[in-house]
């Protein structure tokens, strides 16, 4: 028996199957059509559903699994043993903390730096005692580069590429890429700085839909060591929760 996880993000509905801690099948899309679960039921035997969701109204998609199997809906009380200590907890986006669980599910008793890429990227960190105090938020990459379009008159819209590796640019579009890009690099960089001066021994956790990008912008870096990708983390966080549920 297999149990469905759901992510519904900002831009994209994010799912998978897991029978137990293991991944059967992931996928994501911008909208989900009505006979999602059906075409799912086909493939797996799916016993329990959990979702996690930034908007307040259910899809029918939605309506057709509760009708169906148990479909538990994620919340800020599903801690999983964080110890959240946000003074605002009510505010802490449900990815942020689905990231957090599934961190410390992954790798327990450990110190642990989380970049989620995606829409945003957050930064959250979380100690090998399952503490958390709070973390960034930043405008991601995409959101960048669409950014110095939409308020500009005369800068095109320009997309990341993963040849780009120099220190400037020497036309517009170039120049673009060197400070959307490297602007993310020195950022990665300086927040990772910043944790290390006071934490010697921890994990870099780059999760989310940017997560390789990221890995290939830190390569040579001094961090490389320390990195664990993990794009799936958000779902595994939510997979983590769920089976705690069951228990």
């Amino acid at each position: 028996m297999a149990n469905l996880v759901i992510d519904i993000g900002n831009t994209f509905i994010k799912f998978a199957i897991f029978e137990g801690n293991k991944i059967l099948f992931a996928d994501q899309f911008e909208d989900i059509g009505n006979d999602f679960f059906e075409n799912l039921c086909n493939k797996f035997t799916i016993k329990k559903a959990i979702i996690s969701t930034v908007k307040s109204e259910n899809g029918l998609w939605q309506t057709s699994i509760a009708n169906n199997i148990e479909v538990v809906y994620f919340n800020r009380g599903m801690t999983n043993g964080i110890n959240n200590h946000y003074k605002t907890p009510e505010t802490l986006g449900l990815d942020r903390l689905a990231a957090l669980i599934g961190t410390k599910y992954l790798y327990p008793q450990k110190n642990a730096f989380i970049i989620d890429g995606g829409t945003c990227i957050t930064y959250d960190w979380i100690d090998f005692e399952g503490n958390y105090y709070g973390g960034s938020i930043s405008p991601g990459l995409n959101m960048r580069y669409k950014a110095l379009n939409h308020y500009t008159s005369g800068l095109p819209l320009v997309g990341s590429s993963n040849d780009f590796n120099e220190n400037f640019g020497n036309n517009t579009l170039s120049a673009i890429q060197s400070g959307v890009q490297n602007g993310i690099k020195y950022e990665l960089a300086g927040f990772i700085n910043n944790y290390k001066n006071n934490n010697q021994d921890f994990n870099i956790i780059l999760s989310g839909g940017d997560s390789i990008f990221f890995d290939t912008l830190l390569k040579n870096s001094i961090f490389a060591p320390c990195i664990k990708i993990e794009p799936q983390l958000v779902l595994i966080g939510l997979n983590a929760a769920i089976l705690n549920y069951n228990d």
